[in-house]
């Protein structure tokens, strides 16, 4: 799988380009979404250049899923930066968000009601890759289901502001990916999560190496959900998977499609035990 080489950058990822360059002077605040489990490969390059010095709180969501997360937490922050972990689809952490959005804003804020304006409540910005769960978010902030919410990437299209009855404005901004995956390793971290769309590479390549991965760093997961001895071959623990689980064409040969497509939905639900890939 040349990943190195993939590009992926349709019209609806350069229109989200230019609609946060566009809004960004709207708000105070801007939240950058992130992959737990892959919390320096889900940040896009893009948007350092893009955001600038707009104060910036790093939100690492699909925290039930990942290894480790304390740890993660403590290096954004090593490095100035505000930073929280949350389970969006459970709430956990959504407090804590809250809270730091409003305390990083205030500055912001503040300024209005000292030259006598009318105070209003703090304008953020959430962005992120496809994916990473920003739809969900938004449901949990705002309690109830403002956004369409799908496990595909590129879901949310157009800008939505919603208000929030605590005193956040929260303005949605569809996930954007940068033109080019230099780096293949943070390609397949990509597509292992579903930023990537599983139709625009080869899965076998990409689902083996993945398995030899969680082989090496978190066995338990592999051997809790499908019972079988590990080893370091990739192709090896697929075909063992495959079989366990029935995943057998006409003839008793294994059905591989069926088997890639079972270990990565298994993976993406948190089926394979916590895992931190960066």
């Amino acid at each position: 799988m040349q990943n190195s080489a993939l590009q992926w950058f349709p019209g609806h990822m350069s229109k989200a380009k230019r609609l946060i360059q566009e809004n960004l002077r709207l708000v105070d605040l801007v939240v950058e979404l992130l992959d737990a489990r892959i919390p320096i490969s889900s940040q896009n390059p893009l948007l350092n250049e893009i955001i600038g010095e707009k104060p910036r709180l790093i939100v690492l969501n699909k925290a039930d899923l990942a290894a480790n997360v304390e740890n993660s937490i403590k290096i954004f922050r090593d490095n100035n930066f505000h930073a929280v972990a949350v389970d969006s689809v459970k709430g956990s952490g959504i407090k804590q968000l809250i809270s730091l959005a409003k305390a990083i804003s205030q500055p912001k804020t503040n300024k209005f009601a000292k030259f006598g304006a009318k105070p209003r409540s703090a304008r953020i910005m959430i962005v992120g890759i496809p994916n990473v769960g920003k739809s969900s978010l938004i449901n949990r902030l705002a309690g109830m289901n403002h956004t369409k919410i799908a496990n595909k990437p590129g879901v949310t299209r157009a800008k939505q502001w919603i208000k929030i009855a605590d005193g956040l404005d929260l303005l949605d901004m569809p996930g954007i990916l940068w033109p080019k995956f230099d780096d293949a390793d943070v390609a397949l971290k990509l597509s292992w999560t579903y930023a990537i769309s599983d139709e625009i590479h080869d899965l076998e390549p990409a689902v083996c190496k993945l398995l030899e991965i969680l082989a090496e760093k978190f066995p338990a997961g592999l051997i809790e959900r499908y019972k079988i001895e590990i080893s370091a071959d990739g192709h090896e623990l697929l075909n063992k998977i495959g079989l366990k689980r029935g995943c057998i064409r006409k003839g008793g040969l294994l059905d591989t499609d069926k088997a890639l497509k079972l270990i990565l939905t298994d993976f993406r639900a948190g089926k394979l035990g916590k895992v931190l890939l960066d």
